[in-house]
């Protein structure tokens, strides 16, 4: 048959491509049928057979005989003269079966037929692709580093699937070089066009939780459940785990002996720290344990508004906050409440906004960030620790405690 080389590249494809012979003869069936259309108007009289585990390929084109000169549709009809060429006993109404050789569909028609082919296996391949990693949204999935970008890291698995790892998803003490195995969740799949884009984080709560899977054996096997997670990447996050076996004590089993459970995942998150808490139901010692390592002397909660009012000893505060701020923003995260802390005896002390005639309005809003929004939460704390929690300059901050003094302690 004419055009050895493309019904040879049916194995090929079949081949390198792993497709199931059903889906195979579809795509090569579709491909010969758009060219049928385009060179004969319509494909409903034509008989496709398809081998392609042997490379064999005939079309057949079905007519119906009619009288010389009566020809109204030469694609549905064929006239009697002309049948009886093919055959001499033909009569008129009798059906004709004729091979059509690619010849006849045109060069330019047949390497049209071939790309189309190429294209229609690709597009089979990246929809396999796009629902193979559909299915894997929220999982662990491992990686090697193939190129690193200015804003991702292009990765490859074993099945030489480009995956990204976009900046904002690594954790920021991150670094990659070529070659080296990377793990995060699969986090999104897009079918953009007819690639599947695949993006994977490190950053993201399900990795943290998917380590906790991995590693601790009673998460797995469901003894153990995860409530919550929030994190601030690299740096802090906190967990919520809960247990419906009373014999099992949630924190110790995730945490370990001296830390030896935990510490794999740490080391796999950059150093992150992080806090195991005991999930429960009592809102109340919930948020109290959220914000340690601080010791919580009384908690006023606000359910209609979801505020948490905290009263602590002046020696806690500094831990209910933690360094920027962390420790009360992921304890918030965590239960769900905005929590404001208060020191025990501060009823003489002055919101911080009360000097807004004196002090910028932006410096005001970097203190608060760090939760030091009263006079005395600043004026007890070290420069050298106003520096660290905040973005402020030293000369500023020594300005504001300068107009606190005069204001506040005369």
């Amino acid at each position: 048959m004419e055009n050895i080389a493309l019904i040879e590249s049916f194995s090929e494809f079949k081949d390198d491509k792993l497709i199931d012979r059903v889906t195979l003869m579809a795509i090569l069936e579709d491909v010969f049928r758009s060219a049928l259309k385009k060179k004969f108007g319509d494909d409903d009289n034509f008989d496709i057979i398809v081998n392609p585990d042997k490379g064999d390929l005939e079309i057949w084109r079905n007519r119906v005989v009619v009288a010389d000169g009566e020809v109204e549709d030469p694609n549905q009809e064929i006239s009697l003269s002309e049948a009886r060429k093919i055959e001499p006993d033909f009569e008129v109404g009798e059906d004709v079966s004729e091979e059509v050789k690619l010849a006849d569909l045109g060069r330019r028609a047949i390497l049209a037929l071939r790309q189309n082919l190429i294209s229609k296996i690709h597009e089979h391949d990246n929809t396999i692709i796009y629902k193979q990693f559909k299915d894997l949204v929220g999982e662990l999935y491992t990686a090697e580093v193939h190129h690193i970008r200015h804003r991702a890291v292009i990765l490859l698995d074993d099945e030489g699937n480009e995956i990204i790892l976009p900046k904002d998803k690594q954790i920021p003490s991150d670094f990659f070089r070529k070659g080296d195995n990377v793990r995060g969740v699969i986090e999104s799949v897009e079918l953009k066009g007819a690639k599947p884009t695949i993006l994977m984080s490190r950053s993201s709560p399900v990795f943290l939780e998917k380590l906790f899977e991995q590693e601790i054996p009673e998460v797995f096997d469901g003894l153990i459940t995860i409530k919550k997670v929030v994190r601030i990447p690299g740096e802090k996050a906190k967990v919520a785990v809960d247990s419906y076996d009373d014999r099992i004590d949630p924190v110790g089993a995730c945490v370990g002996m001296k830390g030896s459970r935990i510490h794999g995942i740490v080391r796999e998150l950059g150093n992150e720290n992080i806090d195991v808490i005991n999930y429960t139901n009592n809102l109340q010692l919930f948020i109290t344990r959220a914000l340690s390592p601080a010791r919580v002397t009384s908690i006023k909660i606000d359910e209609e508004n979801k505020r948490a009012e905290v009263i602590l000893k002046p020696e806690e505060v500094s831990k209910a906050i933690g360094r920027g701020g962390h420790n009360i923003r992921l304890a918030g995260q965590l239960t769900g409440y905005e929590i404001d802390v208060f020191r025990e005896g501060a009823e003489e002390d002055v919101e911080l906004s009360e000097f807004s005639d004196e002090i910028d309005e932006w410096i005001i809003q970097e203190f608060s960030k760090a939760g030091l929004d009263t006079a005395k939460s600043i004026l007890e704390q070290d420069i050298d620790d106003l520096v660290k929690r905040t973005d402020l300059e030293e000369e500023t901050i020594y300005d504001v405690i300068r107009i606190l003094k005069e204001e506040f302690e005369e």
